[in-house]
């Protein structure tokens, strides 16, 4: 009887103990849809444009990863409708920030980032930022796209190499120049045949320049514009994609293509917006390799097909690249013989 009373006596005293005691912490929620920042996108072309749809990638990325709200609008076009829409998201979305490429429309998205100095601006653009608002960036994939070049003028058997751009504009014009100096430096005796088709987006006309350009001669090409890997294929000839992973527009034809990662510039950004601290800044550096913005796609095998002293040096360069010991020149002037 004494063990009985003595065991009833602990237990009353073990759930005192434990009345006594403080709740534990509820688990912290997740922060509800509604609370999160709402990142907008407006874009000029379709998001099938590479460019654009690079941007949109790494947004609807950090959407999916429960970091921002995203809404986007695109193909807005060239011919006056973007300060309405810049004007219109910001009045009806009251948005934290809007990301989009002003190339062809600098004005109407700078005067916009003026009015609505709480929304932050990162557009790309080749012109400077302006503060407090106005971040500008671009694709600063010159560094992989002279690793290409390095490529193509080990790969070619009629030394005669093609490229389609958009237009002679600086951030085409420097992709081209490096992937010139990528051929030149394992193929002196290659040509370059360059040739814009004056458009951010028109598969056909690319197509039908890089046609031209392998009756020309050139028997492998590079893809700076939607197109031309098509009429690679058709051809059975290598190609090089541009700005993300194309391997699956022709499995047999790219070797391989720079890539433009946004992810570091976004999440950059969405840091300074949740911390207040956003300013006008050029975010060229996140576009870059050494911080994870671009870099060489993969190869899906076809390295297999690179001779083997070739893809050496560019493991080598690429190495070099990263660490800061080798610096590929930026040349934005319009290539030589370009037409």
């Amino acid at each position: 009887m004494k063990h009985l009373k003595l065991l009833l006596i602990l237990v009353i005293v073990a759930l005192m103990a434990a009345a006594c005691q403080p709740a534990a912490p509820a688990a912290e929620e997740p922060a509800a849809a509604e609370e999160l920042p709402l990142f907008y996108g407006a874009y000029a072309t379709a998001i099938e444009e590479p460019w654009d749809g690079v941007i949109h990638t790494a947004l609807q990325k950090a959407a999916d990863g429960g970091q921002i709200r995203y809404e986007y609008t695109d193909d807005i076009g060239y011919s006056g409708d973007m300060e309405r829409v810049l004007r219109e998201i910001s009045e009806e979305s009251k948005p934290a920030a809007i990301f989009g490429d002003a190339f062809g429309n600098e004005e109407a998205v700078r005067r916009i980032a003026a009015e609505y100095p709480e929304i932050a601006f990162a557009f790309g653009s080749g012109l400077g930022p302006a503060e407090p608002n106005m971040a500008v960036f671009d694709n600063w994939i010159h560094e992989p796209a002279y690793l290409c070049g390095l490529i193509a003028g080990g790969m070619t058997e009629t030394n005669v190499i093609g490229i389609v751009g958009a237009m002679p504009v600086p951030e085409v014009n420097r992709i081209a120049n490096a992937f010139i100096d990528g051929v030149k430096e394992v193929n002196p005796d290659a040509q370059v045949l360059v040739s814009f088709i004056n458009s951010w987006f028109d598969p056909a006309s690319a197509k039908e320049a890089a046609l031209a350009q392998i009756d020309a001669g050139a028997d492998v090409l590079f893809a700076e514009r939607f197109g031309v890997i098509e009429a690679a294929v058709e051809n059975g000839l290598y190609s090089f994609g541009n700005m993300s992973d194309q391997n699956e527009l022709g499995p047999e034809s790219v070797l391989t293509g720079p890539v433009w990662n946004m992810d570091p510039t976004v999440e950059y950004v969405i840091n300074q917006v949740n911390a207040g601290s956003f300013t006008g800044q050029d975010l060229k550096d996140f576009s870059m390799v050494a911080k994870g913005g671009a870099y060489l796609a993969d190869f899906h095998g076809m390295d297999a097909k690179i001779p083997a002293d070739v893809l050496e040096l560019v493991k080598q360069r690429e190495d070099e690249i990263e660490k800061g010991l080798y610096r590929v020149n930026i040349d934005e002037a319009a290539p030589a013989g370009s037409n």
